[in-house]
């Protein structure tokens, strides 16, 4: 029997619950980080597929033209971008695929395959809408010590009451906090 793999959201949140400034900008991210960054390299050890959102797949390939470190798409996961209509600029990066499906029938025929565990990316447009269809199962927020006063939130707004189960907290030695919960079903 095929282990039913999770979709988890893996993802930064300022402390007053912001994933980026209205203009998308994510600046206050930017601080030392830890030994261990977090837990980082065991999550993605952990996870061979990324969904990502239309909005924050473009991010990713802008930071990757500026040159920025560490945005380039990795060819050893598959790399999924839920979008409305297909982009009519150069072909995706290696990797990269283009969903435009029905969510529930997508990630049901994903977790039907074997592998690994699956990482949400973002935004918060797609991430509200995979709640929605009840197809995310854990959220790992990290909370960074921080107000930034207003931008996008980590779920798009909706009328939604989502229980959570908290299966673990860690603080970090900056100040860093990470809430690990499961999604009830």
């Amino acid at each position: 029997m095929v282990r039913e793999r999770k979709i988890i959201v893996y993802i930064s949140t300022s402390a007053d619950g912001f994933i980026g400034r209205s203009d998308g900008s994510v600046d206050w991210l930017d601080r030392p980080r830890p030994k261990g960054n977090y837990g980082m390299g065991a999550f993605y050890q952990s996870i061979d597929t990324i969904l990502w959102g239309r909005k924050t797949y473009d991010m990713a390939l802008d930071f990757q033209k500026k040159g920025v470190a560490g945005t380039a798409f990795d060819t050893q996961v598959k790399n999924y971008v839920f979008t409305h209509s297909q982009p009519r600029s150069a072909a995706p990066p290696a990797g990269v695929e283009f969903v435009n499906e029905p969510i529930k029938a997508f990630t049901s025929r994903l977790r039907e395959t074997k592998g690994k565990d699956i990482w949400m990316m973002g935004g918060a447009g797609i991430i509200a809408s995979l709640l929605d269809e009840g197809e995310i199962d854990e959220f790992m927020i990290h909370v960074i010590p921080k107000f930034i006063g207003e931008g996008i939130p980590l779920i798009a707004p909706g009328r939604r009451t989502v229980p959570l189960k908290l299966l673990s907290s860690t603080k970090f030695t900056d100040g860093v906090v990470k809430l690990h919960y499961a999604v009830s079903k």
